[in-house]
């Protein structure tokens, strides 16, 4: 099987390359639109099964920075897919420690606690992603690998939320230009960008 992987940044792409050197993979650059192209490509690549991977904001209270979930379902409008355990198991299902909680599909970027909060109690899941929807509905195999970056509890300042380029990578122009508006968010991003570590840390190790 030909795993397509499509992730959200380009420094999770870094990662699948260093780790799984031979996969296709699609960057999304965190937006629907471009999360559409890019599983077209791997589609089109000729792909016969799928790994949605990266960071997500976490939703399921204690379920800190660097959580892993490998979940049995990813929430769509809804509806719940199920992921495929075989790929699960590959990607690090049967890891100790790892939650198999669901993962809930969101189109927008959801930044307030209070959000993530709702969306927990509607739907039960851990995490939430804008790209394992898509890669649910792609009628394929799949699987999805996330680390959880911003937990339940907080808010992703402005700065962050903006610093996002098309292609997936970070734009220092847009951050610094939001925080040249709003110097406030400067303890925000601190400890955003400390929890965006932890994360990573733990991704690259899986």
């Amino acid at each position: 099987m030909t795993t397509g992987v499509l992730v959200g940044l380009k420094a999770e792409a870094r990662i699948v390359r260093k780790r799984w050197p031979d996969l296709p993979i699609a960057v999304s650059g965190a937006t629907r639109e471009g999360a559409e192209r890019a599983l077209g490509a791997l589609l089109h690549a000729g792909v016969d099964g799928l790994l949605s991977f990266g960071v997500a904001a976490g939703l399921k209270p204690g379920a800190g920075p660097g959580t892993i979930v490998v979940p049995s379902f990813v929430m769509v409008a809804g509806e719940r897919l199920p992921t495929d355990p075989a790929l699960s198991a590959r990607f690090g299902g049967d890891r100790p420690g790892v939650l198999h909680d669901g993962i809930l599909h969101s189109d927008v970027l959801v930044t307030e606690a209070v959000e993530k909060a709702r969306l927990y109690k509607e739907s039960d899941c851990a995490a939430l992603d804008m790209e394992s929807g898509l890669v649910a509905r792609a009628g394929l195999p799949f699987a999805a690998l996330r680390v959880i970056c911003d937990d339940c509890t907080r808010d992703l300042p402005h700065a962050a939320a903006v610093a996002i380029e098309g292609g997936g990578a970070l734009s220092v122009r847009r951050l610094l230009g939001s925080l040249l508006r709003d110097p406030g968010q400067v303890p925000a991003l601190i400890a955003l960008g400390r929890d965006a570590a932890r994360a990573r840390e733990t991704i690259a190790q899986m």
